[in-house]
Parts: C-alpha cells; sequence; structure tokens
C-alpha cells in the first residue's frame, strides 16, 4: 500500500493534470510533443552519456536492451503472421508493446522504491529507451508509409541520434563544457520527463471510448504488462545481471506504453488512435499490475 500511495498515485496525478488541461482548452499536442521530441530528449540523452563513464554494468544494461528490443520486434512478427494483421496494425502493435514507459513513470517509481543506487540504473536504461525510441520507433512508425530507405532518412533527420553520438564523442575525449553551457543542457534534459508525462495525459483526454478496438489493445496490453516483464525476468537470468540491476530492468520493462510512442503515432501518424488506446489502458492497469508485481519482488 505504501508504494501505491507515495509513489504511483502522485504519478497519476502528473498524468491527470495534462487530461484535465486537454479536456478543459484544446490545444495542439503535436506541437507540445515536437518540443520534447526534438529538443529535450536529445538534451537528455546527451547529459546522460557524456556524464557515464562505462563499466561493466552500463555494457549489460545496453546488452539488455538491445536483445529484449529483438525479441519484441521478433514476438510482433510472430503475432502479425499468426492474427493476419496488415502493415499499420502490425506497426502500431509493435510501438505500443516494445516501447515502454520506463523513464517518466518508471525512473521515479524505482527511485522511491529501491533508492539512489536502482535510479542510476534506470536512468541509463531509459536513456536507452529514449535514443531507441526516437530512431528505431520513428522508423517503425514510418514503415508502413514510406519505403524503408525513406523511413532510415527521417530516422537519421531525429536529434537524439545525433545526441547520443556526441554525448559518447565527448565523454571519450573528455571535452569540458563550461558551467554556463552544461546548466543549459541539464535543465532542458530535466524538463523532458514532466512534459511528455503531461502530454501523455493530453493525448489520453482526446481518446473516443467508442472506437476503441478491444482485441488488438487486449493483446497488446496483456503483452506490455504481462509478456514482458517475463521476457526481462529470462534475459536477467541468462545475463547474470546482478540482484538490484535484475530488479531494475524487470521493473522497467513492466511499464506501460512509453508516452514518448504516442507522441511519434501522433506526429507521424501511425496507428495513433490505436497506439494511444493501448497507452491509456496499459497506464491504467499499470497500477495494479506494477503493485503485484513490488509485492512479488519484496518492496
Amino acid at each position: 500500500m505504501g508504494v501505491l500511495i507515495s509513489t504511483l498515485i502522485p504519478i497519476g496525478l502528473i498524468f491527470l493534470s495534462g487530461f484535465l488541461l486537454q479536456k478543459k482548452q484544446l490545444l495542439d499536442v503535436r506541437s507540445v510533443s515536437g518540443v520534447a521530441l526534438y529538443i529535450l530528449t536529445p538534451a537528455l540523452v546527451f547529459r546522460t552519456f557524456y556524464t557515464t563513464e562505462p563499466d561493466y554494468d552500463v555494457f549489460l544494461i545496453v546488452l539488455f536492451a538491445v536483445i529484449f528490443l529483438i525479441v519484441m520486434l521478433l514476438l510482433n512478427k510472430l503475432l502479425t503472421w499468426v492474427l493476419r494483421w496488415d502493415a499499420p496494425t502490425e506497426s502500431g502493435m509493435t510501438l505500443s508493446t516494445s516501447f515502454m514507459n520506463a523513464g517518466n513513470y518508471g525512473a521515479p517509481l524505482i527511485l522511491f522504491a529501491f533508492g539512489e543506487q536502482a535510479f542510476a540504473y534506470a536512468v541509463i536504461f531509459m536513456v536507452i529507451q529514449s535514443f531507441f525510441m526516437s530512431t528505431i520507433g520513428v522508423y517503425i512508425a514510418n514503415r508502413s508509409n514510406m519505403t524503408g530507405a525513406d523511413a532510415l532518412r527521417v530516422v537519421l533527420k531525429m536529434p537524439a541520434f545525433f545526441a547520443l553520438l556526441l554525448g559518447i564523442l565527448f565523454q571519450w575525449l573528455q571535452v569540458t563544457i563550461p558551467p554556463t553551457y552544461f546548466d543549459s543542457i541539464s535543465m532542458l534534459g530535466e524538463a523532458s520527463i514532466p512534459v511528455v508525462m503531461v502530454v501523455l495525459g493530453m493525448q489520453l483526454a482526446k481518446i473516443s471510448l467508442a472506437s476503441l478496438e478491444w482485441k488488438l489493445i487486449s493483446i497488446g496490453t496483456a503483452v506490455r504488462l504481462v509478456v514482458s516483464p517475463v521476457i526481462a525476468w529470462g534475459l536477467t537470468e541468462l545475463l547474470q545481471t546482478n540482484d538490484l540491476l535484475s530488479t531494475v530492468l524487470i521493473v522497467a520493462v513492466a511499464m506501460p506504453t512509453a508516452a514518448t510512442i504516442a507522441m511519434i503515432s501522433v506526429e507521424f501518424h501511425s496507428s495513433p488512435d490505436l497506439v494511444s488506446s493501448i497507452t491509456l489502458l496499459t497506464t491504467i492497469l499499470s497500477v495494479p499490475s506494477l503493485w503485484i508485481l513490488l509485492l512479488i519482488i519484496g518492496t
């Protein structure tokens, strides 16, 4: 009950603020999401990789994230073949189930539940996910209405890709950024988490319950909230991560569909109703599902 009251409910209230804002006055969600996608998230990606010195745990987090994404892509290919989904549906389901809200939901939850060291792991995983969403997620969103080459060109235009490369390069070359400039980057990066949380609430406010495709949404929700953490558990056993890192990765992967993915689906017109609907349901159901998971883990 403590985690529910002290962590899950306060995070939900931030989503609710965006929801109520959009209900009270109609705003252009794409404009707000564009700020997060093209300015705030790249700043966070750069800062994290500029300030993080690589070690074995960082290597394991990156390896876990890569393998997990590959498994989810293959799982969605299998579901597409079995259930005969068309290309737009496959893209929407892949976006909804493969990318989780590890940052603006998962990171604060992990901080409150497991402490500072766990939070450090969570931030690294969050930034890797942000990079994946801003590159691979954008490619998936565009592949149903573009050729592969065109979608790849869109990916290469995403600033998060270059922010990651610059962050790693500056860290490797030990480039010193003047404090005032670094503070500006940090301010932008720190703003990304609350902004995308508010944007998610705004996007949820636009969903019509009458248009929900319950069969697809149920499948997506089950994969995101139930199947994903089981896969994560298996991968942590395979990689033999330490207990704390294993816990962080399993909890992070058990998060609902990422707010950023809802923004990307709107930005690139990739089954936005389906993606937003799964985002809505997984966000609501994540309260009991995460509560149960945390009880199983033993917080």
